[in-house]
């Protein structure tokens, strides 16, 4: 409607020249003040259209880029914008188009290295012209209610970081990418690391530094965790250290790692080097260990898996084994969007990890008798 004569069509005048009721004598803060009147609501193009002094018409005009108005009234225009705060509401353009442009990812909110991919996520989607809608997995909100989320916000793909599910159950239904684990489903593409080699790496590490008592504390049930068990069970016997092999149940998660340390300690005897499932499990143990008296790496060497913020805070300085998180990250925006747009590809990408040494593994110290220290609650 054009504000000036209140009817629509507006007049055949040219466009620059559609200016509102408001005069430029008038008291600029009224103008402000009925721009934002309805406080604590979205500012609307009208809103924009009487601060600036022109009619919404040209206002929608400036907003979308559209030819039409003289470069000193597209000035005016976007500064009334930014001085009451409005921004243009792109999810209604784009569902006007029956495109939403945006990822699902549904990720747990424990894991650190979660936190690391989304952000290369959110840098990859935004080179894309794409947006991220994140949908968390905690104690209390589970995969399936994740999952229904994603579809109830019309999302276009979805990128998957867990729970590690053989076959999504959103597979058919609209594109997925999962990252971390292999799945055995044509219609799901798949960026994840080695797992074993990841583990064989940390082995050899550890074999070199002169290490024969080396124990895995794993991941629990999941595909991730039977891939690293397998690779440190494998490297241990390739380096004729079949008999030290011992894998005790885990989890993915700090408490996980805690909980194992204390069993070790309990044990009266610890091992001279732990290969955690992660660097959340091994900055569990970390903080046992320390609590407990126990040395780290002089007593025990620690290798956690990810390389993640964690494992680089100066008081941790974690050795792991890394993954690229940003990678990972770019290949999976990648596989999302070419699926949406019909493209398919190889259906798995398979990266290679790397060890990052750092201040948690060194030489096991000489024992006259096996390391003992009391248990910690």
């Amino acid at each position: 409607m054009n504000v000036k004569t209140g009817v629509w069509p507006p007049p055949k005048i040219p466009i620059d020249e559609m200016r509102s009721t408001v005069r430029p004598e008038q008291d600029s803060d009224a103008v402000g003040q009925a721009a934002v009147g309805r406080a604590g609501k979205r500012p609307t193009l009208e809103d924009v259209a009487a601060r600036a002094g022109v009619s919404r018409a040209l206002v929608s005009l400036v907003i979308r880029a559209v030819p039409g108005a003289s470069a000193q009234t597209r000035d005016r225009v976007l500064q009334a914008a930014a001085e009451i705060g409005y921004r243009p509401d792109a999810r209604a353009r784009l569902l006007a188009r029956n495109r939403s442009r945006l990822l699902g990812v549904v990720y747990d909110v424990r894991h650190a290295f979660h936190a690391e991919l989304v952000d290369g996520l959110y840098a990859a989607a935004e080179r894309a012209g794409y947006e991220l809608f994140l949908s968390g997995l905690t104690p209390s909100r589970d995969d399936m209610h994740a999952l229904e989320t994603i579809l109830d916000f019309r999302c276009e793909a979805l990128i998957l970081l867990g729970p590690e599910t053989p076959v999504p159950s959103l597979a058919g239904r609209l594109p997925v990418v999962v990252i971390g684990w292999r799945v055995r489903e044509p219609s799901v593409d798949v960026v994840r690391t080695a797992d074993d080699l990841g583990l064989r790496q940390a082995v050899d590490h550890l074999v070199g530094l002169g290490h024969q008592e080396i124990i895995h504390i794993d991941g629990g049930p999941g595909p991730v965790s039977a891939a690293r068990r397998r690779g440190y069970r494998t490297a241990m016997r390739r380096h004729g250290l079949g008999e030290c092999v011992r894998v005790i149940p885990g989890g993915q998660t700090e408490e996980a790692g805690a909980t194992a340390a204390r069993l070790l300690l309990a044990e009266g005897s610890l091992p001279t080097a732990i290969i955690a499932y992660n660097d959340d499990s091994a900055l569990g143990l970390f903080d046992s260990f320390i609590r407990a008296s126990v040395a780290v790496p002089d007593d025990v060497s620690i290798v956690g898996y990810d390389d993640s913020w964690l494992s680089r805070l100066s008081n941790i300085n974690l050795t792991t084994v890394g993954q690229d998180a940003q990678h990972m990250a770019d290949l999976a925006v990648d596989r999302a969007i070419a699926r949406v747009e019909g493209h398919v590809a190889d259906g798995e990408i398979v990266l290679p990890p790397y060890l990052v040494v750092r201040g948690t593994t060194a030489a096991p110290a000489k024992r006259a008798v096996p390391l003992r220290r009391a248990a910690v609650g």
